[in-house]
């Protein structure tokens, strides 16, 4: 199989069956079970191993260089499986100080109530995590780009300092894609993903996946089974095929994101932008060692913060939605949408403030973005 990513999206774990090309979408829930079946081999949706779980699991696996996958039928349902499938409870793990909204409060509650306790670090910062470790620590849990101020990890150290103190690394990959960054090939244990986003990349499917070492991805689909957040064949079948358009769909939306996001920093009313490609960025120069590109989303505040719901809500090419990855551009209020569950001192020490309007940029014309951009700002609160 060549190397180059464009065709391994195409053909990696390709399955044809009567020679279609398009891999059908298997809804039997019933699978004959021939004389000694052992129970392994029983096939069953809830069970993940349907030839539409299957296929798009070991494609996406390969995408960032692992030998297994497994896909769920959400990404936090990827997250939990992960979590509980992996640590135990006395265990302690470190995570990153800016994480999604939904993993923060899983970590902060379920995780809690089994007794698995969290500290949180900065995922740029070895040193933190070097300052966090207990005896008890067992892994470390970081976005390469955190969602939503697109602060970056310092990838190249995960894989060896977790090796050094006996840690799983867990990553979220949500929002570098593979397209921009491969953990499996940097000596990460286990990469997660919002499949929902970038992966899919249509707004029509929810999904999320989990790749690693076949042991891994075994002990975290044991764990998967029994909590029942296995994906629909059909929507097993959108994610395969919205696999295909990865690369071309990400590097456009990443082309245009930086384009966006310059604009808007040279903007009188822009106080900051949060875009790990710009000089500005406190990790740029981080981001640009290990990353082979810095993704389709980012954040800004306004100079008068209080102006941002007036701003976000006046665009018109932007769909005011909490979601991302898609092929049309979004807008939203980070605050008030994905990290809303968070404690407003936690959300206030993480620096994700009501003033702040995360963008996702889709495959419009950026021309036609910054001109909805500029009349949007232009408008009176």
């Amino acid at each position: 199989m060549p190397d180059r990513f464009d065709t391994r999206v195409l053909h990696e774990a390709e399955r044809c069956v009567e020679g279609a090309a398009s891999l059908p979408i298997f809804r039997s829930t019933v699978w004959e079970l021939p004389p000694g079946t052992a129970y392994a081999d029983i096939r069953y949706p809830r069970l993940n191993n349907l030839p539409n779980q299957t296929v798009v699991a070991r494609k996406i696996a390969a995408l960032e260089g692992y030998e297994a996958g497994l896909v769920t039928a959400s990404g936090m349902a990827a997250i939990l499986a992960t979590l509980v499938g992996l640590f135990r409870p006395g265990d302690h793990l470190l995570v990153g100080d800016t994480v999604y909204g939904g993993t923060h409060s899983l970590v902060v509650g379920e995780l809690a109530d089994r007794g698995i306790t969290v500290t949180r670090v900065d995922g740029s910062d070895p040193g933190s995590w070097t300052r966090a470790l207990r005896p008890e620590s067992r892994g470390l849990y970081l976005e390469p780009l955190t969602n939503p101020l697109l602060a970056v990890a310092d990838l190249a150290a995960i894989a060896p300092f977790c090796r050094a103190q006996g840690l799983l690394s867990v990553v979220d990959n949500t929002f570098a894609s593979p397209v921009f960054f491969q953990p499996g090939r940097h000596g990460i244990d286990v990469s997660l993903h919002s499949a929902t986003k970038y992966l899919n990349g249509h707004s029509d499917v929810a999904a999320g996946c989990v790749s690693g070492s076949k042991a891994l991805v075994q002990r975290i689909t044991n764990k998967a089974n029994l909590l029942g957040g296995s994906l629909d064949p059909q929507a097993a079948w959108l994610l395969h095929r919205g696999t295909k358009t990865l690369g071309l769909r990400v590097r456009h939306q990443a082309a245009s994101a930086l384009h966006v996001a310059r604009w808007l920093e040279g903007h009188e009313a822009i106080a900051r932008v949060n875009h790990p490609g710009l000089p500005s960025h406190p990790q740029h120069a981080l981001a640009s060692q290990v990353l082979s590109g810095h993704g389709a989303c980012f954040s800004f505040t306004l100079g008068e913060p209080g102006r941002a719901e007036a701003v976000a809500r006046s665009l018109r090419l932007f769909t005011y939605s909490a979601s991302l990855g898609g092929v049309e551009s979004l807008v939203v209020i980070p605050a008030k949408s994905s990290h809303a569950g968070m404690a407003a001192e936690d959300r206030a020490e993480a620096g994700i403030s009501e003033g702040l309007i995360r963008v996702s940029i889709g495959l419009e014309d950026p021309e036609d973005l910054l001109e909805d951009l500029a009349q949007a700002l232009a408008a009176k609160s």
